[in-house]
């Protein structure tokens, strides 16, 4: 049943592989743990075996490891998500995960770094691939581009143009949805940069982004990179390539950006997702409102003042 559930997500729901990977283990984990309480072949354990109890005690068992309670939700929702594919294809008679209520999240804020240090980032300097690194930079930060889209992209991917208006990248983001994103001036022009050193790599195929053997990019390439340039500018070495994509909504909300259009720009699905970055800068706002709205008792003392 598992495996032709994680067949359905890669070929039918289109499942990233990042996804898909965290399904699947989270599934064998809660095979081995059943197999081991109904002291059975883990390799074939019988579906009548799995209650409501079992996965309850799985929970619990995980509960006293320590495991965060977003893992833990992921967990369940992997076991119930199997279990509601099993009863469209009558794998089963009832889901025994129905019911059962996920541990509550604490409120998690987008982690974000000042705009003086994405300032630093995007200095030159004398890294050896400093245009290369400039490129990526210009993506992750200045279009909110996640670590994935960015080293996936292909050069018929990039629309280039003199006029930065005309610029613009095609974007294939979670589960093969394609969204196009605008390219910012700085972003041309650092791109176009990048794109003239690029033909010194020797070009294996027609990844955007290549090492020095012409090759794509990892996605651990790239997290490295980062940290090495962080250090080297004096920005925060903990920074992520997606505290970069969080840092790009930040400041395009606290800019004026409506959250719709953040939204495209970032690929959401949902636009509860986006509205996560209202909390970050509930500060600005408060502060904006204190200045200008009229019922602000801080407006009132300044228009008595003036």
């Amino acid at each position: 049943m598992i495996q032709a559930y994680v067949e359905e997500l890669q070929q039918v729901r289109l499942a990233s592989e990042h996804t898909v990977n965290n399904y699947q283990r989270d599934l064998q984990r809660f095979v081995e743990f059943s197999a081991q309480a109904n002291a059975c072949n883990v390799n074939s354990l019988p579906i009548s075996l799995v209650t409501r109890e079992s996965i309850q005690d799985w929970l619990v068992s995980m509960h006293t490891q320590g495991l965060a309670p977003a893992t833990l939700a992921r967990r369940l929702s992997s076991v119930k998500s199997l279990f509601a594919f099993g009863l469209r294809h009558k794998h089963c008679n009832e889901n025994p995960a129905s019911g059962i209520r996920a541990p509550k999240l604490g409120k998690r804020l987008p982690k974000t770094i000042p705009q003086n240090q994405t300032a630093q980032l995007l200095e030159n300097t004398n890294r050896q691939f400093d245009t290369r690194e400039l490129g990526l930079m210009a993506l992750l930060y200045g279009c909110g581009l996640r670590v994935s889209e960015v080293v996936g992209l292909n050069m018929r991917d990039l629309s280039i143009h003199h006029r930065s208006k005309e610029a613009e990248v095609r974007v294939l983001g979670k589960g093969n949805k394609e969204r196009i994103v605008p390219l910012p001036e700085v972003a041309v022009c650092l791109m176009q940069d990048w794109l003239v050193d690029r033909g010194n790599f020797l070009p294996k195929d027609e990844a955007v982004f290549v090492n020095r053997f012409g090759k794509r990019l990892s996605v651990r390439t790239v997290q490295r990179m980062l940290k090495d340039r962080a250090m080297e500018t004096g920005a925060d070495a903990s920074i992520t390539p997606h505290r970069l994509r969080h840092s790009f909504a930040t400041d395009m909300l606290s800019g004026g950006a409506n959250l719709r259009t953040i939204q495209q720009f970032l690929g959401h699905a949902s636009l509860a997702t986006t509205e996560h970055y209202t909390h970050v800068t509930l500060p600005q706002l408060q502060q904006t409102y204190s200045d200008a709205h009229p019922r602000s008792t801080q407006a009132k003392v300044k228009k008595h003042e003036q």
